[in-house]
């Protein structure tokens, strides 16, 4: 049997099994499975590990793409620049941990850009900001990120205007606000700065459309959720995995 599955705190909504059953079943994998393992505290991440039937990888996800890195043994290249994981490969007794968040985001956004979408605004400083920030900063978008704590190089909610919203055409939502089932949150940012020229993301899917991404469409901007992201990382994992297992 082969093992794979979800780190995270409450994910029960997450579409990565569903998805993973279903590309299992069309590669004809009837030995493959893939879990969701909901864990309190990322300090219970070990017992994974020593379970009877051993583990042939892993993805990350909110609250723990951070916290998890302590508990690997190597980090790929971009992992370690993001300082975030969301895919963890197993060989010779290693946990290697790497990001295709990175990939499947590039993957998802680069056909939705138009020529004015070269200032970006990040909402949220989490794990998946990380690997947002890093693939803009790669596509060399003037980017500005907000928190809602001051950090280094950020900016806080309060401190946005309507005007900082208009001159950042591309907005993405990197932050759990809108996840099902509370549906009616988003980031508390200036909605009426947004034009028909802007682009919103959000990295969340589930539902469809956000309450962030309804303040977008309201305002005739295009807009995309995270699911073709989800589906990208998804399978930027599995040839990790495919490669670490053959």
């Amino acid at each position: 049997m082969h093992r794979f599955g979800l780190i995270g705190r409450n994910i029960a909504y997450s579409f990565s099994p569903g998805y993973f059953a279903k590309k299992f079943q069309q590669l004809g994998l009837e030995d493959h499975r893939y879990e969701i393992f909901d864990l309190e505290d990322i300090s219970l991440f070990p017992e994974l590990l020593v379970a009877e039937d051993p583990l042939s990888g892993l993805n990350v996800t909110i609250p723990y793409k951070e916290a998890i890195i302590p508990y690997l043994d190597v980090l790929s290249d971009e992992a370690e620049a993001i300082g975030a994981v969301n895919t963890i490969c197993f060989r010779d007794g290693q946990t290697i941990g790497h990001n295709t968040d990175i990939q499947g985001f590039e993957d998802s956004i680069a056909h939705l850009m138009k020529g004015r979408h070269t200032k970006a605004m990040v909402l949220g400083s989490g794990g998946a900001s990380k690997a947002v920030m890093y693939a803009l900063q790669q596509m060399e978008l003037l980017t500005t990120q907000v928190s809602r704590r001051k950090q280094e190089d950020m900016i806080t909610y309060e401190e946005l205007t309507t005007d900082m919203i208009t001159s950042h055409p591309l907005l993405i939502n990197c932050t759990p606000l809108g996840t099902y089932p509370n549906i009616d949150e988003k980031p508390a940012i200036p909605y009426e700065g947004i034009t028909s020229d802007h682009l919103l993301y959000d990295l969340v899917y589930n539902p469809e459309k956000t309450a962030f991404l309804t303040e977008g469409e309201l305002r005739g901007a295009i807009t995309s959720n995270g699911l073709a992201m989800l589906e990208g990382q998804a399978e930027a994992s599995w040839d990790l995995w495919d490669s670490y297992n053959s």
